[in-house]
């Protein structure tokens, strides 16, 4: 397969229809066939977020999706990143680096609109240099509401001149209205564009489900490019969902067995816009470490290690966490010298102050005093990817925050190679540091969990062979797989390889069935 600027965008019926697995499924496929592929998403809203190795943010869902296609993450991938910091405000990311708040009604009344050129420009500079891009839409293309100022699906499909195929997820029920649906909702000229189907997530005899492809490609005039069985564990580093990504489900992780005696239980505590909890995916990924989110102090009575993990509304977590009880469940297991780590948002939190006059402007509140640092927030986000040690091992991670810590007393949880204090603070066995992705570190994990072990009397052993990067790899190559085995590849060539459809029939918006 050989090719120069071709394109795909990837819809769905819904959010979380498993866009972004098919998108990275389809890339790891054609990276496979000797392809230079990339991914693309126009704008993303997301608080699970990445750094590139130039200082840039984007979403981790694109991060992903370039490592699918065996290359470098670029703010060309993902233009446009919303970090929502409540019900109707979110930060802009343009670019890599954030731009102000926004509300909702904001954004949609003008400023996506202005950002049409700069996405456009983006995905043409990296058709230019790659063989093929697969672009990831946004929720639906339906949402008919939005349609005047979407620059993420139907928008930029047509500006892009993209065929378009939608997924959608036949475990939630309804995938066929949805499909019908979501093509009627559109324009004629939207309708254009959209080649066809693919069935995500379906568990069954895919015998049993053909006679409704008939029918659906009788109403429609489009084919089902494939049938995509349900496999567990496949949501890495998704947008939406809240799961533990390479072992796991919402609320509990599916784990293989211990090597030591006990398993080790990590609790986290699911704090409001919680940010990058893919930070937790390393710990998921270590045999006999059950890992769950968790909203109740009484679920950390039988915890191991509790986690605060990142999150985008600092001061708000912090309430959160006094009426929900979850603070003094805190306070206590430190007193008891029980482990407790902190990331970013959540080493911030785990401080004696926090002046916080940047995110929600609120001013100084008290922190929960379990480690000797005091927090302000800074206009300028620290965007970086620092490199260190921790217990004897070489540490790798990406920071992304506004809060600067000021510590007075404890231990420097990561230094650099002279020695010399990085990140972080450590008093007894209390842990906080800004650094996200640190525990994909492998050496640096197993040195981590074998001091939590000992520190809740635990006869738990790390797996020596674990690797995470190895895991992410064999994850990625099973989407490609998904998509070998179970698409119809020579068709999505086809498609691909003739960019956007002519001539298909439209149903007419509205049109009975």
């Amino acid at each position: 397969m050989t090719g120069r600027g071709l394109g795909l965008l990837v819809a769905g019926t819904t959010s979380d229809a498993g866009k972004s697995v098919v998108a990275a499924g389809i890339g790891r496929w054609l990276v496979r066939q000797g392809v230079r592929v990339a991914p693309f998403k126009a704008q993303n809203m997301s608080l699970n977020s990445f750094v590139t190795r130039d200082g840039a943010e984007i979403g981790r869902a694109q991060a992903m999706q370039a490592q699918a296609c065996r290359v470098e993450p670029s703010a060309l991938m993902n233009p446009v990143l919303l970090k929502p910091g409540g019900e109707r405000s979110s930060q802009v990311v343009l670019m890599g680096k954030p731009v102000g708040e926004m509300s909702a009604r904001g954004y949609h009344g003008g400023r996506q609109e202005q950002l049409l050129g700069t996405v456009l420009e983006c995905l043409a500079e990296l058709r230019r240099s790659y063989d093929v891009v697969v672009c990831e839409g946004a929720g639906s293309p339906a949402e008919i509401n939005l349609r005047r100022t979407d620059i993420v699906n139907m928008g930029i499909a047509r500006n892009a001149r993209l065929p378009v195929l939608v997924v959608g997820d036949i475990d939630r029920g309804g995938v066929f209205a949805s499909f019908f649906g979501t093509v009627a909702l559109l324009s004629a000229a939207d309708q254009a564009l959209v080649a066809g189907f693919l069935v995500n997530k379906f568990r069954g005899d895919v015998s049993l489900l053909e006679p409704g492809l008939d029918m659906l490609k009788g109403l429609t005039g489009r084919a089902t490019y494939g049938v995509l069985p349900f496999r567990h564990g496949l949501g890495i580093d998704e947008e939406d969902g809240l799961r533990v990504s390479l072992r796991g489900t919402v609320r509990e992780s599916v784990v293989a067995p211990p090597v030591g005696a006990d398993v080790l239980r990590v609790a986290v505590c699911a704090v409001p816009l919680m940010s990058n909890f893919t930070d937790v995916d390393a710990l998921a990924a270590e045999p006999g470490v059950v890992v769950r989110f968790v909203d109740r102090p009484e679920e950390l009575a039988d915890a191991d290690l509790v986690v605060v993990p990142g999150t985008r509304g600092t001061v708000r977590a912090l309430a959160w966490l006094r009426e929900r009880g979850l603070a003094d469940s805190l306070v206590r297991r430190a007193a008891d010298g029980l482990p407790v780590l902190g990331v970013c948002g959540g080493f911030q939190m785990l401080g004696t102050h926090v002046q916080d006059d940047v995110e929600s402007r609120l001013g100084g509140v008290d922190g929960l005093g379990l480690l000797p640092v005091r927090v302000r927030f800074a206009a300028e986000k620290t965007l970086a990817r620092p490199v260190g040690q921790a217990l004897g091992e070489r540490v790798e991670g990406y920071e992304i925050h506004h809060g600067v810590a000021e510590v007075d007393g404890g231990s420097p949880f990561l230094r650099d190679g002279d020695g010399n204090p990085l990140d972080g603070c450590r008093v007894g066995h209390t842990w906080g540091t800004h650094w996200h992705g640190s525990l994909e570190s492998d050496g640096f994990r197993r040195a981590f969990l074998r001091e939590v072990a000992a520190a809740a009397g635990r006869r738990f052993v790390p797996a020596p062979g674990t690797t995470f990067a190895a895991l992410r790899e064999e994850q990625l190559d099973r989407l490609g797989d998904l998509i070998e085995q179970h698409a119809d590849t020579d068709a999505l060539w086809r498609l691909i390889e003739s960019g956007a459809p002519q001539g298909l029939p439209f149903i007419p918006p509205g049109a009975p069935v």
